[in-house]
């Protein structure tokens, strides 16, 4: 009888260690030491802007149009509508003036042919380009360089060097400081300069910024409405203010067939 009191007892202890075994469910490999684990994803500074404005969503819609209303110096330097597909791949801008630029993927056209072409490839390339700026910030030949924290509106702002590989767009020696918003994550500002008809040292005499504001949620994604453009400066920051925009009637849409096309009676700008 002790003998089978003390098997009976070995074989309860036997099945409740076999009970607690199951129970145990490790929360990764080699018993949670790490490895052999998949951490958890760790964003860079340019993803982590990218996925405050949830550049996921943006990227789903075949094109995104805006209105926008832009002046310097108190005059207006452009009023029309913006339509671009989302990747930036194709670009059109109607101006309310009669005449329209667009970049049908590998040319830029004015229509009508008697328009001036004075700005044409700068304007459809560098105002689709700010509005697109958080959701291209990983696009290929895109080159990062952690900064310093910089000073704006009295808060501090992670930033970083953005510039890009050559033969990366029109203006490849182009170069952008980028201010991210310390709370939100989204693009707060970026310092730049322009290299468009200039080179690159003539372009780093007058660097300017774009500071962006007054967010929109439109359909999940995060939109500025108000841009300020100011004098600046890498050792005392921003300056004087040059001018403004307000960006207005968001919509994503499917282009009709021929939508990106010039009509025949377009002219070819160069660069």
């Amino acid at each position: 009888m002790k003998k089978l009191s003390l098997l009976f007892a070995l074989l309860l202890i036997i099945a409740c260690k076999q009970n607690t075994s199951e129970e145990k469910i490790p929360v990764e490999p080699d018993n949670g030491i790490g490895d052999g684990a998949t951490p958890p994803k760790v964003f860079s500074f340019s993803e982590n802007i990218e996925e405050a404005h949830n550049k996921a969503a943006f990227m789903t819609r075949e094109a995104i149009s805006f209105d926008i209303n832009l002046k310097f110096g108190g005059s207006t330097r452009l009023d029309g509508k913006v339509s671009m597909t989302t990747n930036s791949s194709k670009v059109r801008l109607d101006r309310s003036n009669g005449t329209s630029i667009i970049y049908d993927g590998e040319e830029v056209f004015i229509t009508p042919d008697t328009a001036n072409v004075e700005d044409a490839r700068f304007d459809i390339f560098t105002w689709q380009y700010f509005f697109a700026m958080p959701f291209k910030l990983t696009d290929p030949g895109t080159v990062w360089e952690t900064q310093e924290n910089r000073l704006l509106d009295s808060l501090q702002y992670e930033t970083a060097k953005l510039s890009f590989e050559s033969n990366i767009g029109d203006s490849p020696d182009d170069w952008y400081i980028v201010y991210k918003d310390p709370e939100t994550n989204r693009l707060k500002a970026a310092a730049y300069i322009v290299t468009f008809s200039k080179d690159r040292e003539q372009a780093e005499k007058n660097p300017h910024a774009i500071v962006y504001s007054n967010y929109q949620n439109y359909e999940n994604v995060d939109l500025a409405t108000e841009w300020r453009f100011h004098n600046w400066n890498a050792e005392t920051g921003f300056g004087e203010k040059l001018g403004e925009a307000t960006l207005s009637n968001f919509k994503f849409f499917e282009p009709e067939k021929g939508f990106f096309e010039a009509p025949e009676s377009a002219k070819p700008v160069k660069k």
